[in-house]
């Protein structure tokens, strides 16, 4: 059956009737003070509106009611899927994570641009989590509070500038954000996933501080090192074998992960970068169903369409009465 948004509206039908009855009309020339007594006015009176106009009129009226109280039609519940989860995700975006020691489908990329591709999948089978993002380099920013919009999320990333947050990393600055940002949510629901290629060296919190709060909060943190442990760069006497990764705090990382009920993970290319996010995955509740939602179909554009056709037939001249003069 359908239903009425704003039903208190039909407390005017009456409206008009009760307007009638105590706003009447003045008689002709009852306000004129007349210098001749017995001087009587002619005139021609208004067309008056034949029964059928008043009742179409009325009909007009009661469909207008009709439309302004909102009626709506409730389809049969749909069930959600969620998962009563929230991860927010923190990206490195120091000046370090533009090296080009990763591999994806043949090419040599940036661990950034491994990063944006891996990490874009993993957002869209983020379906049923609520999803953030976190940028970090000398100080740390929320670019994306959590959504479901999984789009716009994956849109920020891939939008993100290595460098444009400062050139250090400041991790502990990056975790308290995200703590602060899932605090309010219940305890099962607080997912952290810290993605970074080196060593805390710039923001205001240490890591350890992050992670005691992240603890006192109830938010899991997983913690993923990224970078080739072995780089070939030219030299004076031709190449070398130099560790890139040589600066990746994993004892801090793997402390962080411990300490909040996580998991530290070392992704050296893209297929290790991968795995860690399928892991996270495979970690973590999957999604259930929700609270059902029920959809509303507006339906007021019949009535009101119904009250315009019935106002248009009430002008014709036919239901008008003719001219009467006194």
């Amino acid at each position: 059956m359908p239903e009425f948004a704003w039903p208190w509206l039909f407390l005017v039908l009456p409206l008009p009737f009760v307007v009638r009855r105590v706003w009447r009309p003045a008689a002709p020339a009852q306000a004129l003070n007349l210098p001749h007594p017995g001087l009587v006015l002619t005139q021609a009176s208004r067309a008056r509106p034949s029964t059928s106009a008043v009742l179409l009129f009325a009909l007009a009226w009661c469909c207008l009611v009709v439309a302004a109280a909102r009626p709506q039609w409730l389809g049969p519940p749909q069930p959600q899927q969620r998962s009563g989860r929230a991860t927010m995700l923190a990206v490195d975006l120091s000046g370090s994570m533009s090296r080009e020691d990763m591999l994806l489908a043949g090419q040599q990329v940036s661990r950034f641009a491994a990063v944006e591709a891996i990490a874009g999948d993993f957002i869209d089978r983020r379906a049923g989590d609520e999803v953030g993002l976190i940028l970090f380099g000398s100080q740390a920013y929320l670019v994306t509070p959590l959504t479901y919009d999984l789009d716009a999320v994956r849109a920020q990333l891939h939008g993100a500038v290595v460098g444009l947050p400062g050139t250090e990393t400041a991790i502990g600055d990056a975790l308290a954000v995200a703590v602060k940002r899932l605090i309010a949510l219940p305890e099962q629901a607080r997912v952290v996933v810290l993605l970074t290629d080196g060593v805390n060296n710039a923001g205001s919190i240490s890591p350890a501080e992050a992670a005691k709060a992240a603890k006192a909060a109830g938010v899991r943190i997983y913690t993923i090192g990224i970078g080739a442990n072995a780089m070939r760069v030219p030299d004076f006497f031709g190449s070398r074998v130099i560790n890139p990764s040589a600066d990746l705090d994993v004892g801090m990382l793997t402390d962080i992960a411990n300490q909040t009920g996580g998991r530290f993970f070392r992704a050296t290319d893209t297929d290790q970068l991968a795995q860690a996010y399928r892991a996270i995955d495979a970690l973590e509740p999957m999604p259930q169903a929700g609270q059902p939602l029920r959809p509303h179909y507006e339906l007021f554009r019949w009535p009101l369409l119904a009250a315009m056709v019935l106002l248009a037939l009430a002008a014709l001249p036919r239901f008008v009465g003719p001219e009467v003069r006194t």
